[in-house]
């Protein structure tokens, strides 16, 4: 888990950019689809850090460990960029953020807690102070089934 978060800070920081917000991330609703006794109650805290936005573009590192949907720890480390659409003109009004995220996961029923990676698209819709991260995630095995994912991150720190 240590190579792959070296490997996605490294990759980020090519591109000649500062430190710009952090968030911290509570994890807390799946809405998983069909039938089961799913945990839809994910909770669980992470971080989002965001880096300086270029042109609407913003690259992102964030990692989150929770209870999943069969109630185990699970925890994943990941980055992406994301695509910045102010609804308002004011830097911290309303926004829509259109992202994708690769990342490394862990789960204790998928490959007994041993890390595999995987890719995701993702919305967040906000102000620059709290924002809601909606995701879906489509079964992947023929044990799982699709979920939507819901987390609410809130800004921490601005670094100037």
């Amino acid at each position: 888990m240590l190579k792959v978060a070296f490997v996605i800070v490294m990759s980020l920081s090519v591109f000649n950019v500062t430190a710009d917000e952090l968030y911290f991330v509570l994890n807390g609703k799946a809405l998983h689809q069909g039938n089961g006794n799913y945990n839809e109650n994910n909770w669980g805290i992470g971080f989002e850090y965001d880096f300086k936005e270029e042109d609407k573009w913003i690259p992102f590192v964030a990692g989150s460990s929770f209870k999943d949907s069969n109630k185990q720890t699970s925890n994943y480390l990941g980055g992406g960029y994301k695509y910045r659409i102010p609804l308002e003109n004011d830097k911290n009004g309303w926004r829509v953020d259109l992202a994708v995220i690769a990342f490394a996961m862990t789960r204790k029923d998928y490959r007994n807690n041993d890390p595999f990676v995987g890719i995701l698209p993702f919305v967040a819709i906000g102000t620059g102070n709290i924002m809601l991260n909606m995701t879906y995630i489509p079964q992947v095995t023929p044990k799982t089934v699709g979920l939507f994912y819901f987390q609410i991150k809130y800004k921490l720190l601005t670094f100037d």
